[in-house]
């Protein structure tokens, strides 16, 4: 359905790559290329530059191979650029597409608000992950960038689970393929 979409190709991009990573809409909007590094498949940035009133801390995102076929593709259209996802309303402008574009694409590929946000992906993939593909909790909750609740505190947890984290991304990324494939056409 969301290859339904035949709007410019940054928001087609965007709107691709936020179910397979799953981070908040203003995570991915705001995206640099800077925070990329394609060849080791991650993507690395600061939540605090993005989300006021948490600690300053990174997130990790692995990356899938479908992720990362994406992120190449755009590379020739906005690799020049410090936004991964530019706004295209003005001519290339010096600042990444809005919040509400990719819900707009949402809308525009004919799901309603109430049956998918771009927000909306980050439940999904946090139930799913949890439910079918039984990834344990600390691991998702790790990947959606929250602080996981130690009895110990989080000044003795520093894990961070990243072959896991990996290995969780590519499952979820070929369980969405699956998905696709099973869709009429």
């Amino acid at each position: 359905m969301l290859d339904g979409y035949t709007g410019a190709a940054v928001v087609r991009a965007a709107l691709k790559l936020e179910p397979l990573v799953f981070v908040r809409p203003g995570e991915l909007t705001q995206a640099r290329w800077g925070e990329f590094d394609l060849d080791a498949a991650e993507w690395c940035f600061e939540i605090t530059k993005r989300m006021r009133g948490q600690q300053r801390r990174e997130l990790l995102v692995p990356l899938s191979c479908q992720a990362l076929e994406i992120l190449r593709g755009l590379k020739d259209l906005t690799g020049t650029w410090e936004y991964v996802f530019p706004s295209v309303r003005k001519a290339w402008s010096k600042k990444p597409i809005s919040n509400g574009t990719i819900n707009a694409a949402l809308r525009a590929v004919g799901l309603p608000k109430d049956a998918m946000t771009s927000h909306g992906f980050r439940a999904m993939a946090r139930t799913i992950l949890a439910q079918n593909l039984h990834v344990p909790a600390e691991i998702i909750e790790l990947q959606l960038g929250h602080v996981l609740k130690d009895p110990n505190g989080t000044a003795y947890n520093r894990t961070s689970f990243l072959p896991e984290r990996r290995d969780m991304m590519q499952k979820w990324a070929d369980y969405l393929d699956t998905l696709k494939a099973e869709l009429p056409q």
